[in-house]
């Protein structure tokens, strides 16, 4: 009785993990509890908690403003990586040209790029947005582009022998094989626009801009309240598996009635 249950897949990938993260909590809970460490150097879990609590209307306020810039980053990121893929996959010639520029915006670090946007563009938010953009475009162009190269050669060549046009090809082919890579891309792209917002907020809130939960984490650091600091950063971290589980779920929608990646 007890076997079939655990091995039930809604109890393996939801409800161990929680499981194992309340084991760890509770653990982590009770021995600084037991040793006294002091908050200044590692809060317990329910100091953080009354710190989400005591500050919610800070945290809240910064959250939304993190969000935002994440959301339209992620969304230019979309388009952007998107239409480029679309670019490439007509032209071989144009790709080789172009993709090693895109390369080099993807391994250039964001902490060495965020100052120069920042200071070339006057509008904060908006300097902001495109900081985590370029973080965030670089999978989605990638894994689009694979995706819409990677198709059946024989189902091309039928394509081809029927005369379809360019744009038939694509839409009809092209796009139907690429939408498991795309939404590949979404996933890692989610995670990278939060990751780009955040580091683009230290930089602006290094400079005295005060605004996202970045700058509430570095406010938190300069006046030794780890409370604050670790509920901030727990926010970002929901934010991001948020984000996560919301493309994984689109995925699904999409694809779980066609592609096996999808199926159970």
């Amino acid at each position: 009785m007890i076997k079939p249950l655990i091995q039930h897949p809604i109890v393996q990938r939801i409800a161990a993990p929680l499981i194992l993260g309340f084991l760890f909590l509770l653990i982590w809970q009770l021995s600084f509890q037991q040793l006294e460490v002091p908050v200044y150097v590692v809060p317990k879990p329910s100091d953080i908690v009354m710190a989400l609590i005591n500050q919610s209307s800070l945290l809240l306020g910064s959250l939304l403003v993190t969000l935002k810039i994440t959301l339209l980053a992620f969304a230019c990121a979309v388009i952007i990586g998107t239409l480029i893929a679309f670019l490439f996959v007509q032209s071989r010639v144009v790709e080789a040209c172009f993709m090693p520029y895109a390369i080099l915006f993807q391994v250039t670090p964001i902490v060495a790029i965020a100052p120069l946007v920042i200071i070339w563009i006057q509008n904060t938010t908006l300097a902001l947005v495109v900081c985590a953009m370029l973080v965030a475009v670089f999978p989605i162009l990638t894994n689009t582009t694979l995706g819409l190269r990677s198709v059946n050669k024989g189902l091309l060549n039928l394509f081809q022998i029927n005369k379809a046009s360019r744009w038939q090809i694509l839409m009809r082919l092209r796009v139907p094989n690429a939408l498991p890579y795309f939404f590949g891309g979404l996933r890692i792209s989610c995670g990278l626009a939060l990751i780009g917002a955040v580091v683009s907020e230290f930089v602006a809130g290094a400079g005295g801009t005060s605004a996202g939960l970045a700058y509430q984490i570095l406010q938190a650091g300069f006046q030794l309240d780890l409370p604050l600091m670790f509920a901030a950063l727990f926010l970002i971290t929901c934010t991001g598996l948020g984000l996560f589980v919301l493309m994984s779920l689109l995925s699904r929608v999409f694809l779980s009635k066609w592609h096996e990646s999808e199926q159970a």
